[in-house]
C-alpha cells in the first residue's frame, strides 16, 4: 500500500484515536502513580494526580525515544502497516482497557498495545509479519519487571529498615511522608517516559505508511508533544476504580512502604526505557509493592488478590490480540 491511498482525513482520525489510547492509558495507569501516596495519606487525591501528571508530560525532557522505535519498528514488519492495522491495534487495545478499568483490574495498557498490533499485524499477514526479537524482549519483560520491581522493592525496604531501627516510628513516618513525594515524582517520570513513546511509536508507524514522513526522519516534534500531553491529561483525571487494588488490597501501605515500592518501580522503568524495552508500569508497581509487603512478613501480601491480578497479566495480550484482530475486519468494512 502506498502513502497515496491513506487519505488525510483518514490519518487525522487514526491519531486521534491513537491520542484517545494515550489518554486511556494515563486514566488508566494513574493508579500506578498516585495508589502508594494516597494510600499512605501523604496526598489527597487531587493533589496526587496534578502531582503524577506534571512528572509525566516532564518525562519529554529526560528520555530518548528508544521505547517509540521499539513500537514502530522492531514489534511487526512496518511494510504491512496500514491504517486498518494502526486501527485494529488501537481499536483491540482501547477496548481491553476500558473492560478491565470497569472492573477494577489493574491490567497492563502497555501490553493491551502490544497484542492490539500483533492481532491486527497476524489478521492482515499471518504470523510472518511479527518480528520475533522485539516481541521475545518484551514478553520476557513481562516476567521480569515485576519480578525486577519486587527485588528493588524488598531490598530497599530492608535496607531503610536496618537504617531506621532505632528511630521512632512517628520520626520515620515524618520523614517518609516527605520522601514519597520525591518517590512518586520519580515513579511518574518513568510512567511518562515508557509509556507515552508507544503511542508515539504506533503514530510514526501511521505516518511512515501514508507516506508522510519516513522511517529514517527524526520523529516529528508535534507527535512527541501530543503523546506526552494527552497521557498527563489522562492522569489528571485518574482511574479510580483500580486505586483502592493497587494502594491497599495488595498489602497495608505507610510512608516507608510506599517510598520503597516507588523508588524500585521508578529504578526499574528507568532502566527499561534506557534500553528501549516498553514495560507495564502495572506489572512494575505491583512487584514492587508485593516486594515491600513480603519484606515485612510473607502473610502481610494477601496472595489472592495478587494472584487475579496476575491472571489479567496472562490474558491481557491473547485478549487484546483477539480484539485487535476484529477490529481489524470492522476497519476493512468501514475505512
Amino acid at each position: 500500500m502506498t502513502g497515496m491511498e491513506i487519505s488525510l482525513a483518514t490519518v487525522v482520525c487514526l491519531v486521534a484515536l491513537a491520542l484517545v489510547f494515550d489518554f486511556m492509558n494515563g486514566f488508566h495507569d494513574a493508579a500506578n502513580s498516585i495508589a502508594t501516596v494516597v494510600s499512605t495519606g501523604v496526598l489527597k487525591p487531587h493533589q496526587a494526580v496534578a502531582w503524577a501528571a506534571f512528572f509525566n508530560v516532564v518525562a519529554i525532557s529526560i528520555f530518548q525515544l528508544k521505547v517509540a522505535a521499539t513500537i514502530g519498528k522492531g514489534t511487526i514488519d512496518p511494510s504491512i502497516v496500514d491504517h486498518y492495522v494502526v486501527f485494529g491495534a488501537l481499536l483491540g487495545a482501547i477496548a481491553w482497557n476500558i473492560i478491565t478499568w470497569y472492573y477494577g483490574i489493574p491490567s497492563s495498557s502497555s501490553h493491551a498495545l502490544i497484542g492490539g498490533l500483533v492481532g491486527a499485524a497476524v489478521a492482515k499477514a499471518g504470523f510472518g509479519a511479527l518480528i520475533s526479537e522485539g516481541l521475545i524482549k518484551t514478553v520476557t519483560f513481562i516476567i521480569v519487571s515485576p519480578l525486577l520491581g519486587f527485588i528493588l522493592g524488598s531490598l530497599m525496604m530492608i535496607i531503610v529498615s536496618w537504617i531506621c531501627f532505632k528511630t521512632s516510628q512517628r520520626k520515620v513516618d515524618k520523614w517518609f511522608r516527605r520522601l514519597q513525594l520525591l518517590s512518586a515524582s520519580l515513579y511518574s517520570l518513568g510512567h511518562g517516559g515508557n509509556d507515552a513513546q508507544k503511542t508515539i511509536g504506533i503514530i510514526w508507524m501511521l505516518l511512515i505508511a501514508a507516506g508522510l514522513t519516513s522511517s529514517a526522519d527524526p520523529i516529528p516534534v508535534w507527535v512527541i508533544v501530543a503523546c506526552y500531553f494527552a497521557i498527563g491529561m489522562g492522569t489528571l483525571f485518574g482511574g479510580w476504580r483500580i486505586v483502592k487494588t493497587m494502594g491497599q488490597h495488595i498489602t497495608k501501605l505507610k510512608p516507608v512502604g510506599g517510598f520503597c515500592a516507588e523508588t524500585g518501580g521508578a529504578m526499574t522503568l528507568f532502566l527499561a526505557t534506557a534500553l528501549g524495552i516498553p514495560v507495564s508500569t502495572t506489572h512494575t508497581i505491583t512487584g514492587a509493592i508485593v516486594g515491600v509487603g513480603s519484606a515485612r512478613r510473607v502473610s502481610a501480601v494477601r496472595w489472592g488478590v495478587a494472584g487475579n491480578i496476575v491472571w489479567a497479566w496472562i490474558l491481557t495480550i491473547p485478549c487484546s490480540a483477539v480484539m485487535a484482530a476484529l477490529g481489524w475486519y470492522v476497519g476493512r468494512a468501514i475505512l
